[in-house]
């Protein structure tokens, strides 16, 4: 499996660890973190050094409650992070849902749209369809940043979750989008309960064979974590990770990560377990038996 993008043909064979670049002042774990253009670049750099295979940049913070940036605060603080970034040997994702952001960043040669609303602010499809190759991230959001924490999903939020990505793969691809361009993303977080986010990465393994596109997973610090293991944003390393490497044994072919390293880290153990043929009961008791001799 791959994901097609503009300057890039993504193997998706192996888990893909997308690393977090928030050029914001107010993101819910690490806002104004990054003072500008030069620090957001190193911030890159480090992040491909731990083993990021794709950076998402984004310039507004989506977090329960957050306000609405302006456009052109936005382009102010994406545009030369993308422009300085794109030299970097690997795919540049661009969170925003602005069309006028996408086209931007776009002709500044981005890679990646990836989207809370799914491509569904006017115009949004139709910068993502004139566009020869880039990649998208069609993600699930229940109402909007401002009041989805508000009220969240009723109903089986499995069923809603996939309808609903389908739906919006399907329409991008009536404008002739191919589907090896397009990941989904059920949007942990964003306007589902706690309980509503772990059914969602109990069944993503048959969310995943329903829809036939790669799965994105974006655990990372999450709320939902906290409210199972009581740590603070800042203190959710382990959670985090084991959140990552479940969505990965789920079937995610890429996860969305703040802290690169470590995930890197247990997805490699991951996959060296993988790659060992387990014994069959026989020969687990005949060599169980040896070594207590």
């Amino acid at each position: 499996m791959y994901w097609q993008t503009s300057r890039f043909r993504i193997d998706l064979h192996q888990p893909a660890v997308m690393g977090i670049v928030n050029v914001t002042p107010d993101s819910f774990s690490d806002g104004g973190s990054l003072g500008g253009v030069s620090d957001a670049l190193a911030h890159c750099e480090s992040l491909i050094a731990q083993g990021a295979g794709i950076l998402d940049i984004g310039g507004e913070s989506t977090r329960p409650g957050s306000p609405a940036v302006p456009l052109d605060v936005e382009l102010q603080r994406v545009i030369p992070v993308v422009q300085a970034a794109r030299s970097l040997g690997v795919p540049i994702s661009v969170d925003t849902y602005k069309p006028e952001v996408m086209r931007a960043a776009l002709d500044e040669g981005a890679d990646i749209i990836n989207d809370i609303w799914a491509l569904r602010q006017p115009g949004a499809r139709e910068v993502v369809a004139a566009h020869a190759l880039c990649g998208v991230c069609l993600m699930h959001m229940h109402r909007d940043p401002q009041t989805m924490q508000q009220q969240t999903m009723t109903g089986d939020v499995v069923q809603e979750v996939g309808d609903f990505l389908l739906v919006q793969a399907q329409a991008l691809m009536r404008l002739n989008v191919a589907r090896d361009r397009i990941v989904l993303d059920a949007g942990i977080g964003f306007g589902k309960s706690v309980e509503q986010n772990f059914s969602l990465l109990a069944n993503q393994n048959a969310l995943l064979q329903r829809s036939n596109f790669p799965w994105l997973a974006g655990w990372s610090r999450k709320s939902s974590l906290g409210a199972v293991t009581g740590l603070p944003v800042n203190e959710r390393l382990g959670a985090s990770v084991a959140a990552a490497l479940l969505s990965v044994q789920q079937g995610a072919q890429v996860v969305r990560v703040h802290d690169v390293r470590d995930t890197v880290a247990a997805i490699k153990v991951w996959e060296a377990m993988r790659q060992e043929q387990p014994m069959d009961q026989a020969t687990t008791s005949t060599r169980i038996g040896k070594n207590t001799i």
